[in-house]
């Protein structure tokens, strides 16, 4: 089966094992399958929102087999990088996901209207408002380390609808600073390098529905990419795409068959 040329499959979620609330049909069968026959996996998600452990359990909900410790998400990415570089305080424009986050590794998150802080680190945040634009926006002018979880324009809202997503609040920042942030999460390497270790390693395969974060991650990267056509690109603008997947699959399932 085409999964037998890889030791690791790296998942991302949505678009791939299910749809807003609705589980992808035969998602969670092909993964079981996947790990009877031996498979290491890991999911890789860019959503900053949410802790790993509420990720698992969301994808048991859909029918997939999943453990926390299986997880890498960009909150988890950018916590990572920011305690390996000393970061102590940090604001922050983010949800659950980063704060917690942020805090098991030691950085303080900062409440209220700092005049100082490390770092700004800006992920998907639907309680966002001018207030906490405008000090984000006051702490990178003033040379604070400035980091994005990821760089989504929009985010898939459960009714198939496209809500502002974590880039869509990064870039009101960028404008207003004129300073650059530093993202991790797809298509960047920090997060797919830390999902391939999470599986432990090995020839990987990245499944994905996005053609500018996952598969354009794995070809940053040299790696080899399966797009699937249950999420959001299509097989025309793979055809016409700068980031080529090495294969198209209608769904999960061509994973188990033959390449």
């Amino acid at each position: 089966m085409l999964a037998d040329l890889y030791d690791a499959l790296l998942f991302d979620l949505d678009g791939v094992l299910y749809l807003g609330s609705d589980p992808i049909p035969g998602a969670g069968d092909v993964l079981a399958a996947l790990r009877a026959a031996g498979k290491r996996v890991a999911f890789v998600t860019n959503n900053s929102s949410r802790r790993p452990e509420a990720v698992a359990a969301h994808l048991l909900d859909m029918g997939v087999q999943a453990v926390a410790e299986e997880v890498e998400t960009s909150a988890h990415t950018t916590a990572a990088l920011l305690a390996a570089r000393g970061i102590r305080s940090a604001f922050v424009v983010g949800e659950e996901g980063i704060r917690s986050a942020l805090e098991e590794v030691g950085v303080s998150v900062l409440g209220g209207f700092p005049v100082e802080a490390d770092a700004v680190v800006v992920g998907f945040d639907r309680g966002a408002d001018y207030p906490k634009l405008r000090t984000a926006a006051t702490l990178v002018a003033s040379g604070a380390a400035f980091v994005a979880t990821n760089a989504d324009a929009s985010f898939p809202a459960a009714d198939g609808t496209r809500w502002p997503g974590a880039g869509a609040l990064l870039a009101a920042i960028e404008t207003a600073t004129g300073r650059r942030a530093e993202v991790v999460g797809k298509p960047h390497p920090p997060i797919l390098t830390a999902a391939l270790e999470r599986a432990g390693g090995g020839r990987p395969l990245m499944v994905g529905d996005r053609l500018d974060t996952d598969i354009a991650g794995a070809d940053g990267l040299d790696w080899d990419s399966a797009l699937v056509l249950t999420g959001i690109s299509t097989r025309s603008e793979a055809v016409a795409s700068p980031w080529r997947p090495t294969f198209v699959l209608e769904d999960l399932a061509a994973l188990l068959r033959d390449p």
